[in-house]
This record gives C-alpha cells, sequence and structure tokens, in this order.
C-alpha cells in the first residue's frame, strides 16, 4: 500500500489532478481566514499598555517570519527527496517555495524594523534574530540565482539541493539565537515550556492570522507547483518538437548539382 502511495504522490498527472480539485477550496478557505484575522486585529484586540497600537505590527510580523522559516525547511525536506530518492517532485516543490519563503522573510524584515524604530528607537540594529534572519533571505536569493544560474535542470536541482542542506544549519540559530546570545529580540512567546507569555485576548487573534497566513502560503505554494510542472512540460515539448524538426531536416538530402560538360 505504501509503495502505491509513494507513486501517486511522484507522478506529476496526479498531482495535477488532486491539486487542481484542492487549490480552489484552500483558496476560498484562506481568504475567509485572512479577512477573520484581519478583522480581530484592527477591531478587537486591545492597545498593548505599553507598546500601544504598534502592536499591531505583531500579526503581520509574526506570521509572515513563521512562513520564512517553514517554508526553507520544506525546501530542505524536498532536498533530501531530491538528493535520495530522486523524487520527480521534489524539485519542482523546492524550486516554487524559494520564492514565496523569500518573500514572507522580507515581509519579516521589513515589518519588524518597523516595529523595532517605536521600541529600540533605530530601524535596525545587527541582533543575533534579525541577522540570522536577513541571512536566511540571503541564502533565499542565493538559491534562486543558482537556478538561474545552471542550465542543465539536473545538474541546478542537485546543486540547489545541496546549498538547501548547508543553508539550514541556520534555521535552529533563528530559533534558540535569543536563548544563546543576549539579545534585543524578546524570547519565545507563544511555545513555550508553562505556556504562553501572551494574554488571550492578544493570543487567539494572533494565532487565526498565523494559521490564516500558513493556509495562503500552503495555497500559493501548490499553485506556483502546478505553474512549474507546465512549465517543464512545455520546455519538454518544445525541445521534443527541435529534436523532431532537426531529425526531419538531415533526411532531406540536397539534390546534385549537374556537373557542367566541356564543349
Amino acid at each position: 500500500m505504501t509503495p502505491s502511495l509513494w507513486t501517486r504522490l511522484s507522478n506529476p498527472t496526479h498531482f495535477m489532478r488532486w491539486s487542481g480539485r484542492l487549490t480552489p477550496w484552500l483558496a476560498g478557505l484562506s481568504v475567509a481566514t485572512l479577512a477573520a484575522g484581519l478583522y480581530m486585529t484592527f477591531f478587537t484586540v486591545p492597545p498593548d499598555y505599553q507598546q500601544g497600537e504598534t502592536v499591531r505590527i505583531m500579526y503581520i510580523h509574526v506570521p509572515a517570519a513563521w512562513l520564512g522559516v517553514f517554508f526553507y525547511g520544506a525546501m530542505s525536506l524536498s532536498a533530501i527527496g531530491t538528493l535520495v530518492w530522486r523524487h520527480p517532485l521534489a524539485d519542482v516543490a523546492q524550486r516554487a517555495a524559494a520564492p514565496i519563503g523569500a518573500a514572507f522573510t522580507l515581509v519579516c524584515l521589513v515589518t519588524g524594523s518597523l516595529w523595532g524604530k517605536p521600541m529600540w528607537g533605530t530601524y535596525w540594529v545587527w541582533d543575533a534574530r534579525l541577522t540570522s534572519m536577513l541571512v536566511l533571505l540571503l541564502i533565499y536569493c542565493g538559491l534562486i540565482a543558482l537556478w538561474r544560474t545552471i542550465e542543465d535542470p539536473n545538474r541546478a536541482a542537485r546543486a540547489v539541493a545541496i546549498l538547501t542542506l548547508v543553508g539550514a544549519v541556520n534555521l535552529p540559530i533563528i530559533k534558540f539565537s535569543v536563548n544563546w546570545w543576549s539579545t534585543l529580540h524578546q524570547p519565545a512567546s507563544i511555545l513555550r515550556m508553562g505556556g504562553s507569555t501572551i494574554d488571550p485576548s492578544m493570543l487567539y487573534p494572533l494565532l487565526v492570522m498565523i494559521g490564516a497566513a500558513t493556509l495562503s502560503g500552503v495555497t500559493l505554494h501548490l499553485y506556483t507547483m502546478r505553474t512549474e510542472v507546465m512549465r517543464r512540460r512545455v520546455r519538454t515539448l518544445t525541445i521534443r518538437e527541435a529534436e523532431r524538426l532537426d531529425r526531419g531536416q538531415a533526411r532531406i538530402v540536397p539534390a546534385p548539382m549537374p556537373v557542367a560538360q566541356p564543349l
């Protein structure tokens, strides 16, 4: 039963079929959840007793940070699938996740800077958490550039997979940087021993926004994977058509030129 399921999951045709049915439902659920989360963020969440209204940036900043790390983790799993099992969809999933993860990481850094200005008095400090997130964005950009640099898709997939696994060492640094070094960034507030330190009136809307952002990110990922599969199919058909035309041209033998007879 497991090999059959694995075979189906590795078949791009099966993926295109079930993802085509699933993505509209995911998109609708994402829009509904995001609308509910935004309503709670701007109309029901009370101002913080110290940060005031600027605390609302948290409801964009935290989900973006989570998805920036989440998509790199997904890329690392896809890299293992490419190198170990040669899964046909592993490189597709990895390539589709890179620009989405980079976009969320950029949103995290921008919103963090806007939030840091009134709290820390500056837009940027070389804080351990901020610096490690900046490194994550640079890794994303490097992987995207590497895909575009290597023309052979198989060589590009292997090279990017190796570099992705090397860059995965940054993920625990991001997670535990606030514990390993003295930083301005606050420690873990949601998932921690002893429970969350956030008041329920702020915690539940934040969880809704994290769920909405996750659904939106997964939906975008599936749509991007579908686009990548279709792009590769078009590329394959184009190459086959070019080879067919080349073979057809090779079969055409020009007629010999008549030899002039001496007078």
